[in-house]
């Protein structure tokens, strides 16, 4: 089977940009390093999974026998867990830095549980954010200790848990609605997922685009699909409404904080993150299901078909900021958003007006044909962007 790269140093000799000795010799170094690059991905995905097994495997352990030990050897174990990975890690270091890394990432994993027993063991004050914030600050001394890619990847989880847990726990007793929280985590996605750039490409940024790109599609469909209803963290009730002023810090926090993120991770190219800051924001304020019977007939289509063009047209929008950034990965995702839109509109408001066997055709049709058309439109657009990056 021919190599990945062989196409590239194919077209670089057939281009002129090298010559056939520099090719002979590519292949030859290639041909040297062959046999360990066949191992290196069922290495790491063995890594991956033995980690994650061997952390499920210890805290199942633990679990299983908690209600066994006396609250001396509960926390002596706890201790134990905490400090054993990270040892483990530093022995490996210079002998398998892969293995050294999956240990010490499973030990700050383990440092979180260890950090919640704990306080069950002591019966500590029961506000779990502080937890997940000893939990982060675990994660930060360990990613200024280690300089790795996983532990940042663990405090870009917990961080936003962190300040989502204490707004829930601020506004538990007010009548609040969640869009907060909402818009928040949608924009911090979409920082995340530009994390990468031309200049700056590093296994940190990858791992936080990697979080974006899982997260960004969900939240966007959590923020424009779901009914009011979903969004609320208590029913209104009676309740009394948020003061004016916890209600600005959280509007503050989240905007702010994403586009301050990418404004350090960016520099001057945050101000498309501040454009999507506005799509996030004009997005909030749509809802399919928020219109009145009596309401004229444009605000009827607008209210019904607002929020399916708004996310057809940012996902067009995150498909030309791939083209702009020659980023593959945001190209991919705008396709699969705009698809995702099309799909979720079908359903919502074409397919109950149709009979069962003309929905049935009508949803075929749109697989075959519309699949088609948007995959030969994703290839191009993905050769442009691997065109232009030559």
């Amino acid at each position: 089977m021919t190599a990945p790269w062989e196409k590239w140093l194919e077209r670089w000799q057939a281009a002129g940009v090298i010559d056939p000795d520099a090719a002979a010799r590519i292949r030859g170094f290639e041909a040297q390093q062959g046999a360990g690059e066949r191992l290196r991905w069922p290495v790491l995905l063995a890594l991956a999974l033995g980690g994650l097994l061997l952390g499920a495997g210890v805290l199942l352990f633990v679990a299983a026998h908690w209600d066994e030990l006396s609250p001396g050897a509960r926390f002596a174990l706890v201790l134990a867990l905490v400090a054993a990975f990270p040892a483990a890690g530093a022995f490996t270091a210079q002998r398998f830095r892969a293995l050294s890394l999956t240990f010490h990432t499973v030990g700050t994993v383990c440092a979180g549980a260890g950090i919640f027993l704990t306080a069950q063991i002591f019966n500590l004050q029961e506000h779990w954010p502080s937890g997940i914030l000893l939990w982060a600050i675990a994660a930060l001394a360990g990613w200024l200790a280690l300089r790795d890619w996983a532990q940042p990847a663990l405090l870009a989880l917990l961080v936003p848990a962190w300040l989502a847990g204490e707004w829930i726990e601020r506004t538990s007793g007010y009548a609040v609605h969640s869009r907060v929280l909402a818009e928040g985590l949608l924009l911090l996605a979409a920082s995340y997922l530009t994390a990468r750039t031309a200049g700056e490409d590093s296994a940190g940024r990858q791992a936080l685009a990697w979080i974006g790109g899982l997260a960004v599609i969900p939240c966007t469909i959590l923020l424009a699909v779901a009914p009011d209803e979903a969004f609320r963290f208590v029913w209104m009730g009676n309740l009394p409404a948020l003061p004016a002023l916890p209600r600005a810090l959280g509007w503050m926090v989240a905007l702010g904080a994403p586009l301050a993120l990418a404004l350090w991770l960016r520099g001057r190219a945050a101000w498309m993150n501040a454009l999507a800051a506005v799509w996030v924001v004009v997005l909030g304020t749509m809802h399919p299901e928020r219109h009145a019977p009596s309401a004229s007939f444009l605000r009827f289509v607008w209210d019904s078909l607002g929020p399916y063009l708004w996310c057809a047209g940012g996902a067009l929008g995150l498909v030309a900021w791939g083209l702009a950034e020659r980023r593959g990965e945001r190209i991919n995702l705008g396709v699969a958003g705009f698809a995702l839109t099309v799909v979720i509109f079908y359903f919502s408001n074409v397919m109950d007006k149709l009979g069962r066997s003309a929905s049935l055709i009508g949803l075929g049709a749109l697989f075959i044909f519309g699949g088609w058309s948007l995959e030969r439109a994703r290839r191009r657009l993905i050769a442009r962007v691997a065109g232009s990056a030559l």
